[in-house]
């Protein structure tokens, strides 16, 4: 079988992974967008690298973007196969990739109006919303655990990695010939001991991996530390600088995380007497279909909602869908904490936050989350004088903070702890991707620390054959 890597080689965006069996069958694992580097990221998601009429099947990982974000393109353009999936990711591509099209409009006919006055043609979208809708007619959900043939040589299996709602390593078992061989890409894999999500679950043996590297060169603090963190942010921002925390966060896992996080400060009387918004349509239809599926929460939090069956909901709290609504708070004066998307800061109504409070020293900008280093949010954090929203310049004066345990991502020593279900002899080699190209370097020395002798680092639209 070969391996084409088509995405997320050099950094952590745009996963594509194509496979190609020895009897011609093309099966794509993850269909991901590329974000945060402006028009350049336009000509690389419309630079697939195949045709999508050629794809037989997609195999999905999980929700976010950078995952799923092209799935409505390739459609689009001629993909007729099914797309497996387990079913909260399912679920959650229903409201995400709609989402994705509103903004692929939103900012094309921004562009267009720009491209007008200088008496250009108008470009189209990548997709629209209706191309979003339209493509989730071909979905299939499957649980966790089942073992499911998509041909006669080709077993799958979801198994889950705590990443977000519904994510999933892809467990492969495959023939060629007489010859029976498995390879397991892990997609993007969660943190241990967290307060919503499992950890993640050991995979069988296998031949091959495919595994990210976001946090390959980096330690996380524990959850306990990241909580107290937040409310010594929360305190200094709110109560003593009297000024709007404003925390960029993905609508769909982060949001929902600080939610909880936030509403075990307040039980615990640690959370000051002040509004909390969370400022993303996106968000607020996410935590509903984060309600539907309790049953992949961690034990505790399932013990928890029977006594308050509501995680993600208390007083002061409150969720905002209306742009009205959303408006009203460039003119709310009271020291508050506003949640909304996107985390990179690239998209979504957290950049019309951040240009009307960015100038003002009583803010507080609180990255939760791992930025690329091209998108606004590695800008502004690390530590840019000026940067520009929406076309204009704006001086950082806020006062900026991070917690990057609040992350999705394990950090290198769990993503090894989650590799120990291996026999390291038995694994032939390890493909890094999913991670900058310094974190994919010293996660391979990290790897070699504990035994993994045997791991490359694939080069964009590499080809191997396995």
């Amino acid at each position: 079988m070969k391996i084409d890597f088509l995405g997320a080689t050099t950094e952590v965006t745009g996963s594509k992974f194509l496979l190609t069996t020895v009897k011609g069958v093309k099966i794509l694992i993850d269909c991901g967008m590329y974000q945060g580097k402006g028009l350049e990221t336009d000509s690389m998601n419309r630079d697939l690298g195949f045709k999508p009429c050629d794809i037989d099947f997609i195999l999905l990982s999980h929700a976010h973007i950078d995952h799923s974000g092209l799935i409505p393109y390739i459609v689009k353009n001629g993909f007729k196969g099914k797309i497996f999936c387990t079913p909260a990711t399912r679920d959650l591509c229903s409201i995400m990739l709609p989402d994705s099209g509103r903004i692929q409009e939103t900012d094309t006919n921004q562009f267009n109006k720009k491209r007008k006055m200088q008496h250009l043609e108008p470009v189209e979208p990548i997709y629209t919303m209706k191309d979003a809708v339209s493509c989730m007619r071909h979905f299939i959900s499957v649980p966790y655990g089942l073992d499911f043939a998509i041909t006669t040589d080709f077993n799958i299996r979801f198994i889950n990695t705590g990443h977000m709602l519904g994510s999933a390593a892809i467990y492969i078992t495959f023939k060629e010939g007489r010859k029976k061989k498995t390879l397991c890409y892990t997609g993007d894999i969660g943190r241990y001991h967290k307060a919503i999500l499992p950890d993640p679950e050991p995979f069988p043996q296998a031949d091959y991996i495919i595994t990210e590297s976001t946090y390959g060169n980096r330690i996380h603090t524990t959850l306990e530390d990241a909580e107290q963190t937040l409310c010594m942010v929360i305190k200094d921002a709110c109560a003593k600088r009297k000024g709007k925390l404003i925390i960029p966060s993905f609508a769909i896992g982060r949001t929902q995380e600080i939610v909880y996080a936030l509403q075990k400060l307040k039980n615990n009387h640690d959370l000051p007497d002040i509004d909390i918004f969370v400022d993303s349509p996106l968000a607020v239809s996410a935590t509903d279909i984060f309600r539907l599926h309790s049953d992949c929460f961690v034990e505790s939090l399932q013990d928890y909602i029977k006594t308050d069956p509501d995680p993600f909901g208390f007083q002061n709290l409150h969720y905002i869908r209306s742009i009205e609504d959303s408006k009203k708070l460039n003119s709310y004066n009271r020291p508050c904490i506003i949640i909304s998307a996107s985390g990179m800061m690239e998209a979504g109504r957290v950049k019309h936050h951040l240009a009307n409070n960015i100038e003002n020293p009583r803010t507080t900008i609180l990255s939760v989350g791992y930025c690329s280093p091209t998108t606004l949010g590695a800008k502004i954090m690390r530590g840019d004088k000026e940067v520009s929203i929406f076309g204009t310049k704006y001086k950082v004066k806020a006062t900026l903070a991070s917690i990057e345990a609040f992350s999705g991502h394990a950090d290198y020593r769990e993503l090894i702890q989650y590799l120990s279900c291996q026999n390291k002899k038995k694994t032939k080699n390890i493909f890094i991707v999913h991670g900058e190209d310094q974190a994919r370097i010293e996660y391979a020395q990290h790897l070699a620390d504990a035994g993994f002798t045997h791991s490359s680092i694939p080069k964009f639209r590499e080809s191997v054959e396995i």
